[in-house]
Parts: structure tokens; sequence; C-alpha cells
């Protein structure tokens, strides 16, 4: 198996064993070159949300992502872990279907219009 497909699975059995609510992948190969996957998951609580991103965080750089960061530190209800070639949303439900992430990106986008 592939590292980052590992490391995909890494970040889901660990949001999943810190109760995250709802977790989706979404593959980005031929949708963006800003990474392989996205993963997205709801906490529900700020604390629950900024817990989950320092997980993940640390799993990420347990494995070799160095460069790893957390976005969204002040805001209680949205985290973002970029791990380079995986990037994981973590919202508060009501956040989350407001941006509607999921619908977003798991529609195909001509590869064109999303190089950044």
């Amino acid at each position: 198996m592939e590292k980052i497909s590992d490391l995909k699975e890494i970040v889901i059995n660990t949001l999943d064993l810190n109760k995250a609510h709802d977790i989706v992948t979404i593959d980005l190969k031929d949708k963006s070159s800003m990474a392989d996957y996205m993963i997205i998951a709801s906490g529900t609580s700020s604390r629950h949300i900024q817990s989950l991103s320092e997980q993940v965080l640390e799993k990420l750089k347990n494995n070799g992502i160095k460069d790893s960061k957390i976005e969204g530190k002040e805001s209680g209800e949205w985290k973002l872990v970029d791990g380079i070639d995986l990037i994981v949303h973590i919202f508060h439900p009501e956040k989350r279907k407001f941006y509607e992430l999921e619908k977003i990106w798991s529609e195909l986008i001509p590869k064109e219009k999303v190089m950044i």
C-alpha cells in the first residue's frame, strides 16, 4: 500500500477513536493539485474540535510529515490540519453544513479550473 493511503487510514482511525462524527474522505487526485485527499469530520464542541486537530497533527508528525500545521487556531468551530498531501477539515456540525465542502469537492471539477 502506498504511503499516503496508509497515512489516510491512520488519520481516519485517529478521528474515529477520538469520537469524531461523520468522517468523509474525498479523493482529490484528479480534481486538484493541492492535495491527494481531503478528510472532513465533525466535532461536538470547540474543545473536542481542538483535541481532534491536535491528535491528527501528532499522528502526521509521528509519520514523517514534519511540516504539517493547524490552521484556524483562533476558531472554535473549524480547524484545518495541513498534512501536505492530506488535508483534514474538522468542523462544528453547523459550520460544516454551511460550507458544504463534501458537495463542492465531490462533484467532478475540470482539472484546469482548480490548478493552484
